[in-house]
């Protein structure tokens, strides 16, 4: 790494909380700290979604998948497109009607609050698990750079470094802090790659294009395959892919809590079902830079580079083949794309902790100010628990690795189901939404410990975008069951039908 490198990954590392508390302004109340007084810009809200969903494992990872394959991953964008446009249209209405900042704030008004409490619970664990491993994961990388600059640095003092920065503008500044940086560090990472692809297209040879696809590396669509066992298969990867972004864009606090910062429903609608576009296009950039490494390298399976973790490919070209200046700026979206996710967590799990469960725990009614100062202390806690818990692995060959990154997959069923039950079940009562949500976990739990699929002679998992769709179909079919013990629909659902207005 050169000098003008590590300026380059300096200047980012220190401007990046200072233009976040700039941009931010002063907190004031508490729903100024969790949804930033719902005056955030709809186009501003796009990106944030779009950065906070792409983790380091994005910006490394879907190059190899063209690399080793081709980039049929894209289907999965056209399921994303179809699921968030049902969220604006379906869900969005109902968080704006009840005027809440916390997702699972709709469930406790329908249900009740241990539905509720039971939600933010499984939203908490299941972004810890996900977004701590995403966090270690991004350590990998930067230890690869720091490591070829001769520094011997840890694992886990990459990891409180990138926690930190994170953790500065996200307390001073709020959601809004986390948004506008979002903006920034999407537009650095994306220029990374594209900056990429214009220098691997000068060095490429004659009819390299044409070479990538007699090689099939620019198939789109998949229609052959094992729809059960595939992620890629056509059907697999849009419908899965559609109940997959419902869930996560719609009853994941991580999303949700942006798109409850726009000033309307109006606007929020167009952030949510814009960023499915953005989405595929920068799909479609990353899929490219891995095509075009595939031609670059000739072909070399990752053994024959000398790599020892197929992730580590785009990292391997951006420390031994750009130029000076480019290599930096793309570590710095590495680091942008890791800052973004911690921060949005960050806020999003503090606000949940508050908004979802501090006062039932206490029993205690919080003032605004309070609430503020509260949210402020958990977003610290979390920083914490976050480098604890990513600082335990050692090495990116740990099998949990894998299961955290994925886990999202596991829990998104039982709350996407959830939220189905109560606006589809009129009947369904608190108790009948939980033990479906409980029987939701376990039965995926069954499905990723101990189901496989024989298909020509080999035991196969059920592919990943399968586990939502499952995971509605388990809650509604058990809740619906349970609410027929009921004669009449559930007070709540009347109380909450005349209290809904036209947003």
């Amino acid at each position: 790494m050169r000098a003008l490198d590590l300026a380059i990954i300096a200047i980012f590392l220190v401007g990046t909380p200072i233009l976040g508390i700039l941009l931010s302004g002063k907190q004031k109340s508490s729903n100024d700290y969790f949804v930033g007084n719902r005056r955030v810009p709809w186009w501003a809200v796009t990106f944030s979604v779009v950065a906070t969903e792409t983790s380091t494992l994005t910006v490394l990872s879907v190059p190899t998948v063209a690399y080793l394959g081709n980039i049929t991953y894209l289907q999965l964008a056209i399921g994303y497109l179809i699921g968030r446009t049902v969220v604006a249209f379906v869900l969005l209405p109902k968080y704006y009607q009840g005027g809440f900042v916390s997702a699972y704030g709709f469930l406790g008004k329908r249900f009740g609050g241990g539905l509720q409490g039971t939600a933010s619970v499984t939203f908490l664990v299941t972004r810890l698990l996900a977004d701590g491993v995403r966090l270690f994961a991004t350590a990998i990388p930067v230890k690869l750079v720091l490591d070829a600059m001769g520094l011997d640095v840890s694992y886990w003092m990459v990891i409180a470094a990138i926690a930190f920065v994170a953790v500065i503008y996200t307390y001073f500044g709020g959601i809004r802090a986390v948004i506008w940086v979002d903006v920034v560090q999407m537009g650095i990472y994306v220029l990374g790659a594209i900056a990429a692809i214009v220098i691997l297209a000068g060095q490429l040879p004659d009819g390299w294009f044409g070479g990538l696809v007699d090689e099939g590396k620019l198939q789109m669509f998949e229609f052959g395959s094992n729809i059960v066992t595939d992620q890629y298969a056509f059907i697999t990867a849009v419908v899965g892919g559609a109940l997959f972004a419902m869930a996560s864009h719609g009853s994941d606090q991580l999303m949700v809590q942006r798109l409850l910062a726009c000033k309307t429903v109006r606007d929020s609608q167009k952030a949510v079902i814009a960023s499915g576009v953005v989405v595929f296009f920068q799909f479609a950039i990353f899929l490219v830079v891995g095509a075009m490494l595939w031609s670059f390298f000739g072909g070399q399976s990752i053994d024959q580079l000398g790599l020892s973790n197929p992730d580590d490919l785009f990292a391997h070209f951006i420390i031994t083949e750009l130029p000076a200046g480019l290599a930096g700026i793309l570590i710095a979206g590495i680091l942008a794309a890791a800052m973004s996710t911690i921060s949005s967590s960050l806020n999003s799990l503090s606000t949940s902790t508050v908004a979802d469960l501090y006062e039932r725990f206490t029993k205690k009614k919080l003032s605004d100010a309070t609430q503020l100062k509260q949210a402020r202390i958990w977003t610290i806690i979390w920083a914490v628990v976050f480098v604890g818990f990513a600082s335990m692995f050692t090495t990116s060959e740990t099998p949990v690795v894998e299961l955290g990154l994925s886990i999202a997959s596991y829990t998104y069923g039982a709350l996407l189901g959830a939220f189905f039950l109560g606006m589809l079940v009129k009947k369904a009562r608190e108790l009948d939404a939980i033990i479906a949500f409980v029987c939701t976990i376990a039965v995926a739990g069954f499905f990723v410990l101990g189901v496989t699929f024989t298909v020509e002679g080999e035991e196969l998992p059920l592919a990943f975008p399968w586990y939502v769709p499952l995971g509605v179909v388990v809650t509604l079919v058990v809740g619906g069951l349970l609410s027929l013990r009921h004669s009449d629909p559930d007070p709540k659902t009347v109380a909450t039908e005349k209290e809904e207005e036209p947003v």
